[in-house]
């Protein structure tokens, strides 16, 4: 009985040696979070991306709710294998079918097609200069899920629509059924206005026409001339003329901010913004107002919930007034100075100059909110820059100043900003 008994029980091991039982496969994650860098007030995340041989490349990816269009790098379009088409000013392919966030799968589906800047052979690993980011998340993907962004904690949390459990203040919004646009009912100055919900955006925007008429009524807001910090977004042409101004007051759903610093959007930008948002609308609230919050996306119930996280007064504009423009070749030319105190705030600058070093760093190479941090810090400590022009190198001190602060009892009478 013995010898029998053994022998069942060897039988027995074999057969579970050669037919072990099989894995459990592994069940995609019903949400996920993860954690985000925060560059230039943008939020910042990695993401996978499919290669034709199956396998996975882990890149950088820019959470953009204010753009509808899915961008990419040329660089990771070509790792993908994609099928991209050039024209004059950019191009295009066919986007893949998803991505990973964490180990969830994000679906691509409701995207026709990804854009691509056309850039040179050297700049073709960045979907935009300035940036670390080689593909964005734009709302035509982001809509399709719950969506929880916590700047106070640094995570993005996704999930299946209706999901999530929101906390905070709630406001129902209107969401373009086109593209996934936010708009939010706001109010400044007793008057009711749509202002969008873009936490792409590292500085929120006026209409030039009420950004104009709030400037006159008000003279005592800090204003200036000049896209410094947060405001100096892509360095466009004309960014060294762009008018920055701090609402008093803006009710913004149901928040209630103040001090929110906002540049004036020009007539042709915000021409195609409108027609973008599907509606009436006056401007845009950035990331730069919403620093402290959890911000909750339910575009399933057409919400948005804000969740205070943090007590925080940034000091975004304490800076030094260049304004600068990333270049393709990873460096960083000087567009203009801004003015502090009615004179030029680094007067051995010029426009065209290239900014090569801050406090012995390198710039060339750096994202904007990398070279930003370094240009930034407590009013009047000094800085020394590296300045590049006409092939030779020479170094400036310049300090710190405090941009769109509050205005001297002496100049409120006379409507003059301190950085006017």
């Amino acid at each position: 009985m013995k010898f029998r008994a053994l022998v069942i029980f060897a039988l027995t091991a074999t057969s579970l040696s050669q037919n072990p039982p099989e894995s459990t496969p592994k069940t995609e994650p019903k949400s996920v979070t993860i954690p985000i860098t925060v560059d230039h007030n943008r939020v910042v995340i990695e993401v996978g991306v499919p290669l034709p041989d199956g396998s996975t490349r882990h890149i950088r990816a820019w959470v953009d709710n204010g753009n509808p269009e899915l961008q990419l790098s040329r660089r990771v379009a070509t790792l993908m294998g994609l099928n991209v088409t050039c024209g004059e000013n950019d191009c295009s392919a066919p986007p893949p079918r998803e991505i990973t966030i964490g180990a969830m799968k994000i679906s691509l589906a409701a995207v026709k097609e990804a854009k691509i800047p056309l850039k040179p052979v050297g700049a073709a690993s960045v979907m935009a200069s300035g940036m670390s980011a080689e593909i964005n998340l734009p709302s035509t993907v982001l809509r399709n899920y719950d969506v929880l962004i916590s700047f106070p904690d640094h995570k993005l949390t996704l999930a299946p629509p209706g999901s999530l459990q929101f906390k905070g203040a709630k406001a129902k919004v209107i969401v373009n059924p086109e593209n996934g646009l936010v708009q939010v009912l706001s109010q400044i100055e007793n008057k009711k206005y749509n202002l969008a919900l873009d936490v792409g955006s590292s500085i929120s925007f006026l209409s030039q026409e009420l950004f104009d008429k709030f400037a006159a009524a008000h003279p005592d807001w800090p204003h200036m001339i000049g896209a410094v910090g947060p405001a100096n977004i892509w360095g466009l042409d004309d960014e060294p003329t762009w008018k920055l101004m701090r609402v008093d007051r803006i009710q913004f759903g149901p928040l209630f901010l103040t001090d929110v610093a906002v540049v004036d959007f020009p007539k042709d930008r915000m021409a195609f913004f409108e027609k973008r948002a599907g509606i009436s609308t006056a401007g845009l609230l950035g990331a730069n107002a919403l620093m402290n919050y959890r911000v909750g996306l339910d575009y399933a119930h057409s919400a948005v919930y804000f969740d205070i996280g943090r007590l925080f007064n940034f000091p975004e504009f304490d800076v030094i007034g260049l304004i600068l423009r990333p270049e393709d070749d990873g460096g960083f030319t000087i567009l203009g100075i801004a003015e502090y105190d009615g004179k030029p705030s680094v007067p051995e600058a010029k426009a065209g100059d290239r900014l090569v070093a801050v406090g012995g760093i390198p710039v060339p190479g750096s994202t904007m909110g990398q070279v930003w941090s370094m240009l930034g810090g407590e009013p009047g400590k000094e800085r020394t820059l590296t300045i590049e022009r006409g092939g030779k190198q020479f170094t400036v001190v310049a300090k710190v100043q405090h941009f769109l602060g509050e205005i001297d009892e002496n100049d409120k009478s006379k409507g003059k900003s301190r950085n006017h």
